[in-house]
């Protein structure tokens, strides 16, 4: 298992400067649009509901709605300045719902879903609860429902992971405390012990991955 992670346990989230931050740079990180769009292409062709975990300022949930514009969404975050922002954005669609709630915690009854999304936010939490919170997700996915994770992943060496913050111009003093990185294969290794078919990286550059999985039903899986 390879774990890059710096973090002391640190989760800087909750703070608005820190926040505001993120979201001025993140448009500029490199190949963003790569794996948004590999996103979207695993999503099922209908979506009627749709469940983003740590949605920030709702850009990806914007994304997944335009492509699938009949569907209605959750976005889930539990930092006030990225709260306002989604609110904001959303404000005049009343088929998307904005629920505070930090991933740490389990989740609520939120109800079932066609695809569960989420861009750059469960590398906060730590290794157990990641696990823990694949399994949530696999529950409220309806049958053929699909698990996108658009992922910031730990690197197998530390020189990778050197070369990767050199490519975003950050110096390792200056690397996000709140990290917890951990590598592609536990992960994928995790969500196909859960009962995910379909289970791969669909995309990567660096440290950036798109893990996904489908959930079947013991039918499908026997056919």
């Amino acid at each position: 298992m390879s774990d890059n992670t710096t973090s002391t346990g640190t989760n800087l989230w909750s703070s608005t400067e820190h926040a505001v931050a993120y979201l001025g740079r993140a448009r500029d990180i490199p190949r963003r649009v790569e794996g948004e769009t590999a996103l979207i292409e695993c999503l099922p062709p209908v979506v009627r509901r749709v469940l983003d975990l740590g949605t920030g300022d709702g850009h990806l949930l914007a994304l997944v709605l335009a492509a699938r514009p009949d569907g209605e969404g959750v976005a889930l975050d539990f930092s006030p300045a990225m709260l306002q922002r989604s609110r904001t954005r959303f404000a005049g669609n009343p088929g998307v719902a904005i629920v505070e709630h930090n991933l740490d915690d389990t989740l609520p009854a939120l109800g079932s879903f066609d695809a569960v999304v989420s861009c750059f936010a469960i590398h906060h939490v730590s290794h157990p609860r990641k696990q823990a919170l694949y399994a949530e997700i696999f529950e409220m996915l309806e049958p053929d429902g699909v698990f996108c994770n658009l992922e910031h992943v730990a690197s197998p060496t530390a020189r990778l992971h050197e070369d990767f913050l050199a490519a975003l111009g950050v110096s390792p003093a200056d690397e996000d405390p709140s990290n917890k990185l951990l590598d592609v294969y536990t992960q994928l290794d995790w969500l196909r012990a859960l009962g995910f078919d379909d289970v791969d990286c669909h995309w990567k550059w660096r440290e950036l991955a798109l893990l996904a999985g489908v959930k079947r039903t013991d039918s499908q899986l026997r056919s």
